[in-house]
């Protein structure tokens, strides 16, 4: 059932202020380099219910005057065409989507770097690209010992050769397509050329999790954990804020590794460093925010229970190959947090149904509680007879109806199969979507159903096989959080459709 549990409006105004306290702290440019994503955090909205997916960018906009962008991508990610797993683009690609994004919303896009510039043939056309459709680029490069030997990263030889960035706004932020672009190095560098013009300036960062001022072992942040098991990231104190402050805090592995030579770095550039430990560095105003800490407690750990879901069903993907121990990592989270695959509802449901039935079935769970399940026929898949049978809860309407009549997915099926060749003729829920709207047209029970297809959004299902990635895709646009049992419904080698 969901739950409030986050203010979102206080957030966005809570963060933008501290926000413009750190750059007033800065003599007014600060570069804040942004982790996490920027756009449709669902992980954030989940585990926080009331964090609305585009806070960031809202936040952002409370800022638009004062802020411009800086996108940046490592031109090996480029040349070796790296695909954000979320959206099944190349990182390149995204850096496009991410433009068209901030200018959306109404955001100055400044410039894109390339990082580990080495004149990569893929990389050298999208700067190409980018310069014809009046992009600025710049070039930074990679510098040998980085990033241990400060001396030489810290001089002409280091920061010195990469190309500066022109900006014109108080606040720079800095963001990339995913992990290892380069971003904490991008604002390092600019910090040194900075100083060696005589402009003030600072540098912070900006990662919605861990939270740090929530209890190491607080939901939340193992749900953190879980959700970057791929990464090896971990949460730890932060032993330079206790040592400084006395104060507990937490961070992650990777910043609190990496702050001495951040630390090192700064006192190389401008004489002395602004932070005393890696807490120190974020503005995460998040913890503030949390207006019900049951109802995150409980929304964190069932997104604890979903990853573990979503692992299986990679590994019955992909096999079983290589080191990847993602899995039992999660197997071992989920028992220090105390939970279990039946504390999943949903899942206990669908599962029982499939064994009633002696095929694949699927549950919704809706924001109220109710459970809501579909099973297998002849014209309908699971997932879209539970999808059909949830909107008819919503809306009321008696679960004997039919909402499209059997006379009109008979010529749909018959399609799918004869002329398009499928080898399923039962119907995916994209395509009973799209049967149901014109069944609207001319009947106002169907009208009545397809005006709850809103209230789908945070409903929680399951489905007692892996569905397809055009099911995954569609009822993720939907909202909806789905987990899937690590089995296929048929024994076939290839599950494409």
């Amino acid at each position: 059932m969901y739950k409030q549990g986050f203010d979102n409006e206080l957030y966005i105004s809570k963060q933008s202020e501290h926000i413009r306290r750190r750059i007033d702290q800065f003599g007014g440019k600060l570069y804040l380099e942004f982790g996490g994503k920027l756009f449709d955090d669902y992980h954030a909205s989940r585990v926080l219910p009331g964090f609305a997916p585009d806070s960031k960018i809202r936040m952002l906009i409370q800022l638009k005057e004062e802020a411009e962008i800086v996108i940046v991508i490592n031109a090996n990610d480029i040349e070796k065409n790296k695909v954000r797993g979320d959206l099944g683009i190349t990182y390149d690609l995204d850096v496009l989507r991410l433009i068209d994004a901030f200018r959306s919303f109404g955001l100055y896009v400044g410039s894109v770097v390339l990082t580990r510039w080495q004149e990569q043939p893929a990389a050298v056309k999208f700067r190409m690209r980018l310069e014809s459709l009046g992009v600025k680029v710049y070039k930074h490069y990679s510098i040998p010992g980085y990033p241990s030997d400060i001396a030489k990263i810290v001089s002409d030889e280091g920061y010195g050769i990469n190309e500066y960035i022109e900006t014109t706004r108080s606040l720079v932020v800095v963001t990339a397509p995913g992990p290892g672009s380069g971003k904490m190095a991008t604002c390092l560098s600019q910090l040194y050329h900075d100083q060696k013009r005589g402009i003030r300036s600072g540098y912070a960062k900006f990662e919605t999790f861990p939270i740090w001022n929530l209890p190491l072992k607080h939901p939340v942040n193992v749900a953190y954990e879980a959700a970057t098991v791929d990464l090896n990231d971990m949460n730890m104190i932060d032993p330079y804020h206790l040592e400084a402050y006395g104060k507990t805090t937490v961070n992650y592995n990777r910043d609190i590794e990496i702050f001495p030579v951040l630390n090192a770095m700064f006192e190389k550039i401008s004489g002395s460093s602004p932070y005393r430990s890696p807490t120190d560095m974020g503005v995460n105003m998040a913890g503030y925010c949390i207006i019900d800490d049951e109802a995150v407690c409980e929304a964190a750990n069932m997104e604890i229970i979903r990853r573990y879901y979503i692992a299986l069903s990679n590994r019955r993907k992909e096999g079983n190959i290589g080191d990847n121990h993602d899995v039992e990592k999660l197997e071992l989270i989920m028992k220090s947090a105390g939970l279990d695959i039946s504390d999943r509802k949903v899942a206990v449901a669908a599962i029982q149904k499939a064994e009633q039935t002696g095929k694949p079935a699927a549950a919704i769970e809706l924001p109220d509680g109710t459970m809501v399940t579909g099973k297998t026929s002849r014209l309908l898949g699971a997932a879209s007879a539970a999808l059909l049978n949830a909107l008819k809860v919503m809306a009321g309407i008696d679960d004997r109806i039919d909402l499209i009549s059997p006379e009109i997915l008979e010529p749909i099926t018959g399609l799918k199969v004869t002329t398009l060749g499928s080898k399923n003729p039962r119907l995916h829920p994209n395509e009973v979507l799209i049967a149901l709207s014109i069944c609207a047209v001319s009947d106002p029970t169907a009208a009545k159903a397809m005006a709850q297809i809103g209230k789908l959004r945070r409903c929680e299902m399951h489905s007692s096989v892996i569905l397809s990635e055009n099911d995954d895709h569609t009822l993720k646009k939907l909202g909806i959080n789905l987990t899937c049992e690590p089995r296929y419904e048929s024994k076939r080698l290839f599950h494409g459709c």
